[in-house]
């Protein structure tokens, strides 16, 4: 037996997983897929500015984990509020129209609570040729990645009811915060994971570098590497790759723009680039004072960016930019960098969403196959999926699980 546990997925998740048995004595080894850790939360540098490409947000930040995590290591946390709802100067949103437009939303969310529609479909709830559906549907692509034809009123409500207001950021990068927090253990980077088989006495992972055994392994990988079977499992896993299908990933982009010369944009603002339209942008000027411009796209709006190419990605943000703030903007803003989820190998998306009637199928995903094999990831978390701090409590969930089934350990 080489291991005690056996961690695939060097992400939020597989990272708090691996922290969390190793603080117990476990021996663990991480299998990553990737050229680097983190999963979803990525700092990418470019001119010496750490950019977010996934998540950059500390949701919930006063019950968020990730926070205390932040300031043990040292790290900048900024907090205050955010600018989303803010429209700079009112430019092609007014403020009777914004009001209007938040009221519908609530409205919309109000009905899925008083008058939960049979199919759980939350497209369902949504005013017959209402004048903001469109704007409806981009929030709903910012949230969670999708438009609400495929979204469950149960799962949005479970996400509803207990996050909070405070967004807070790490100054540094999420990715950065993420990579910080990696214990000293093995880890077994670009090497994808292909079988995973229960064993007489535990575990085989079998990699593009060999084989592994382990006494138990803990699984973590989008639920978009599981429903495609990217990795092959025994027959005992089957009700749980379908319930990884019913939590398929949505999709959200960011593009960012240099931002130069003398713009005349202020800090800390943002746009929305038509509301009318369910495709439109989001765009952040000058976060953290940068001298960048984050766009930012959901649903919708990501799988037409995606589909067209990065070039005519950042054409089409500059179109709405400029529509907005005139041509002059063109000479002060440069295309630098661009994610792509649907296409990041071994992650194939953004963050989860449960198909109407689907919502359960968390707590399916979740549940552990004998006392062998376990399930983590934001897929996983009932209430804070799509987050990196509902990835990480998932993995201290699976690291329990493991030694209630394994209370002592058989490694030395």
């Amino acid at each position: 037996m080489d291991f005690d546990v056996a961690i695939i997925g060097a992400g939020a998740a597989g990272i708090s997983a691996a922290r969390s048995l190793k603080s117990q004595g476990r021996k663990v080894v991480l299998i990553e897929a990737g050229s680097r850790i983190g999963g979803r939360a990525w700092t990418n540098e470019i001119y010496g500015l750490p950019l977010d490409m996934g998540c950059g947000w500390l949701h919930s930040a006063e019950r968020n984990p990730l926070v205390d995590l932040a300031r043990a290591e040292g790290l900048d946390l900024v907090e205050g509020r955010t600018a989303w709802q803010d429209q700079w100067r009112d430019l092609g949103f007014s403020p009777h129209d914004r009001k209007a437009a938040l009221e519908a939303w609530w409205e919309m969310s109000e009905r899925m609570e008083k008058a939960h529609p049979a199919s759980d479909r939350a497209s369902d709830v949504l005013d017959t040729d209402g004048k903001w559906n469109a704007y409806c549907q981009s929030l709903s692509g910012y949230l969670n990645g999708a438009p609400l034809e495929r979204l469950s009123v149960e799962d949005f409500l479970a996400y509803d009811r207990v996050a909070t207001q405070s967004n807070w950021r790490v100054r540094e990068g999420y990715g950065t915060l993420l990579v910080r927090s990696m214990p000293a253990v093995p880890l077994y980077a670009s090497c994808p994971a292909r079988k995973v088989r229960l064993t007489q006495s535990g575990v085989r992972i079998e990699t593009v570098r060999g084989a592994i055994e382990a006494r138990g392994v803990i699984v973590t990988v989008s639920t978009s590497v599981l429903a495609k079977g990217l990795i092959e499992f025994d027959p005992e896993v089957d009700d749980h790759l379908h319930a990884a299908a019913n939590l398929p990933l949505g999709l959200a982009d960011k593009l960012f723009f240099d931002l130069h010369g003398a713009h005349g944009l202020e800090t800390e603002t943002h746009l929305l680039g038509n509301p009318a339209n369910d495709k439109t942008g989001s765009y952040y000027i000058r976060p953290l004072g940068r001298p960048v411009l984050e766009g930012f796209f959901g649903g919708p709006g990501a799988i037409a960016i995606e589909n067209a190419g990065i070039l005519d990605a950042f054409t089409f943000a500059l179109e709405e930019l400029t529509a907005l703030l005139g041509s002059k903007i063109r000479h002060h803003l440069k295309p630098i960098a661009a994610s792509s989820w649907c296409h990041a190998e071994w992650i194939h998306g953004s963050y989860s969403h449960a198909l109407p009637g689907r919502a359960g199928d968390r707590e399916r995903l979740a549940k552990p196959v004998g006392d062998k094999l376990f399930f983590a990831g934001e897929a996983t978390s009932r209430s804070d999926f799509s987050t990196a701090h509902g990835a990480w409590e998932s993995g201290i969930r699976a690291a329990r699980e493991f030694v209630q089934h394994n209370p002592q350990a058989t490694v030395l």
